[in-house]
């Protein structure tokens, strides 16, 4: 078993990508650059959390988990256009809100414990 199966902010990202990858696909009238800019960030959360795993620097490990983190971010914002643009409702955006809230904090812990 690598490192980053053992995080369970990284089970939570993957868990969270699927949500991000079934709404895109059923909701098919959301812009394409915005289905295409929100299922690469929300990849992109998994996946550095799975590299900054396997650095042997703290410093390394760190700037993964901001990527990441950072990620994370992009996702609200980009939910944030869906929900305006009338593609999901109040419900369904803080559902998906607060577990990047979630995912945020978790990767802040991670952050932190890199200094």
């Amino acid at each position: 078993m690598f490192d980053f199966e053992k995080l369970l902010v990284y089970g939570k990202a993957k868990d969270f990508n699927k949500e991000i990858l079934s709404l895109i696909r059923s909701r098919k009238q959301i812009d394409s650059y915005i289905r295409d800019q929100i299922r690469r960030a929300s990849i992109s959360a998994v996946i550095n959390i799975a590299e900054g795993s396997g650095k042997f620097s703290k410093a390394d490990k760190r700037n993964f988990y901001t990527i990441a983190r950072g990620s994370v971010y992009e996702c609200v914002s980009l939910l944030e256009l869906i929900k305006e643009d009338g593609f999901i409702d109040s419900r369904e955006f803080s559902a998906l809100y607060s577990r990047c809230d979630e995912l945020s904090r978790m990767l802040l812990g991670l952050i932190n414990s890199q200094r």
